[in-house]
């Protein structure tokens, strides 16, 4: 049998606030790699304290792609994300580099590592419509409308994560076929590399959670809400219909912080159902990476050699 030839990567996964960037940055330094954002908010320019986008001194030395790639205002999809990261991938090898694939958007490892179905383009209006319904039914009775159409879909998307519940509902109203026809079809191709999954998430979910809380409130001293503030002042989103819509502000903490700024709620109220929407936006990623049966699971508190090790291993170094 012929050696598989194919380029090296590590995809270092696993929910929010549970140590990726650091570890990350230290693997490229250790490997001579760059890193490759899996993050759906950290294409968006000017979300950086709520999104825990690297900063200027995380990122010295350490070359990384796929940060700031839109205005908030803008849309970035899947199949744009898949067709990105493909292209730095592709770059990074050709420099004799070791890419670093780090973030917690399931949704963005599925398309780049196992490939994505052809879609039809978002429709705005068709979205704002859907929301109004929700607004007024609520998502669990839009989710069933969902099985109704699409029993497939709905048996793998949970009742409370309305932004799949959205885009399943806009294709099948859009095409008039389930949202399961289109994924069934041939489109992107998987990245072709040897991937290395590591899933880093503390063992003890109280853990997960208190570090969640520490880092909401280290979010909130360095300067989120002015953060916030400058985004509602930008000339481009006061065009905006509905921006509680937008990716960008549907963002974890961003959405809250949109509404807080809005008038809804005291501070404390504030800071509580920001917290509270990290640790449900951390459990629907866990809950997609049990899924991930080739992932091994390391705990930061712990296991940082054994994921050392993996690496090296893997590597062959």
């Amino acid at each position: 049998m012929a050696a598989d030839q194919r380029p090296l990567a590590i995809a270092l996964m696993g929910p929010t606030a549970s140590g990726k960037t650091a570890a990350a940055i230290a693997l490229a330094k250790a490997y001579d790699g760059e890193i490759v954002s899996v993050d759906s908010a950290l294409v968006y320019r000017g979300l950086n304290i709520g999104a825990a986008k690297p900063d200027a001194e995380e990122q010295a030395g350490i070359r990384h792609h796929l940060l700031d790639l839109r205005d908030p205002w803008q849309t970035y999809s899947a199949a744009e994300f898949a067709a990105a990261a493909a292209a730095a991938v592709r770059d990074i090898v050709a420099r004799g580099k070791l890419p670093i694939l780090a973030g917690g958007t399931g949704l963005y490892f599925r398309a780049l590592l196992q490939g994505l179905s052809p879609m039809p383009e978002a429709d705005p209006a068709l979205r704002v419509q859907i929301t109004a319904e929700a607004d007024a039914l609520g998502w669990p009775a839009m989710h069933a409308q969902l099985a109704q159409v699409d029993p497939a879909a709905a048996k793998r998307i949970h009742a409370t994560d309305p932004q799949r519940i959205q885009r399943a509902l806009e294709v099948y109203r859009l095409t008039g076929k389930p949202i399961s026809h289109w994924q069934a079809l041939p489109g992107i191709a998987r990245l072709p590399a040897r991937v290395l999954k590591l899933v880093l998430a503390p063992a003890d979910r109280a853990v997960l959670h208190q570090r969640i809380a520490r880092r909401f409130d280290l979010m909130l001293a360095n300067g989120f809400l002015d953060e916030v503030r400058q985004l509602r002042a930008l000339p481009q989103m006061a065009t905006v219909e509905s921006p509680l819509d937008l990716p960008a502000v549907r963002a974890v903490g961003y959405r809250q912080a949109w509404q807080f700024l809005d008038g809804q709620g005291t501070a404390a109220e504030f800071r509580d159902k920001g917290i509270f929407a990290t640790r449900q936006l951390a459990k629907r990623q866990l809950t997609w990476l049990r899924g991930e049966l080739d992932a091994r699971w390391l705990d930061p508190a712990s296991d940082m050699q054994r994921l050392q090790n993996a690496v090296s291993l893997f590597l062959g170094r």
